[in-house]
């Protein structure tokens, strides 16, 4: 295993140097494929030369450079995927915006709602207040009226000869 770790260093060593020697000429590159996946290419020709260099028979060294170019294509597109574009980021911002407008109109609108109706229900409940009111005034008039009425039949009946 720590051959095989070693190889695989050799091998990005090799291609960095390569990379770093012939600067614009091999690169990464990013293509889109017609699938809509991205492809990253790897001068892979390089990689294998440099691994027979260093004393990698040939078929491991392009065995080597496929597994290194595939783990790289793979891990290059999931790094790709947890980005957004600036656009993209634009966009979902703009949405959440506007949700949230949307948001805070609904609950203006559903206050000023509620609050209406509070407004309806306490005069109503003022309504309410004043007839009772009015008939409690009522009724205590009724009844001192009616003490008023025995105390001066009392009053009478005194007076009345026996």
């Amino acid at each position: 295993m720590s051959a095989y770790k070693r190889v695989v260093q050799l091998g990005f060593n090799a291609y960095s140097s390569s990379t770093v020697n012939r600067v614009g000429h091999r690169q990464i590159s990013q293509l889109v494929k017609s699938n809509g996946k991205r492809a990253f290419l790897v001068d892979t020709l390089a990689l294998v030369r440099s691994l027979e260099a260093q004393g990698v028979p040939s078929k491991q060294a392009e065995a080597i450079t496929s597994a290194i170019t595939e783990v790289l294509n793979d891990s290059l597109e999931n790094v790709s995927q947890s980005f957004v574009s600036k656009a993209e980021m634009q966009k979902s911002e703009m949405l959440q915006e506007a949700n949230l407008s949307k948001f805070k109109s609904e609950v203006k609108s559903s206050q000023e709602h509620h609050f209406s109706m509070l407004q309806r229900e306490t005069e109503k409940l003022r309504g309410d207040i004043e007839k009772m009111r009015s008939e409690l005034r009522y009724e205590i008039d009724k009844v001192t009226a009616g003490q008023r009425l025995d105390l001066n039949l009392e009053r009478g009946m005194q007076k009345l000869p026996t």
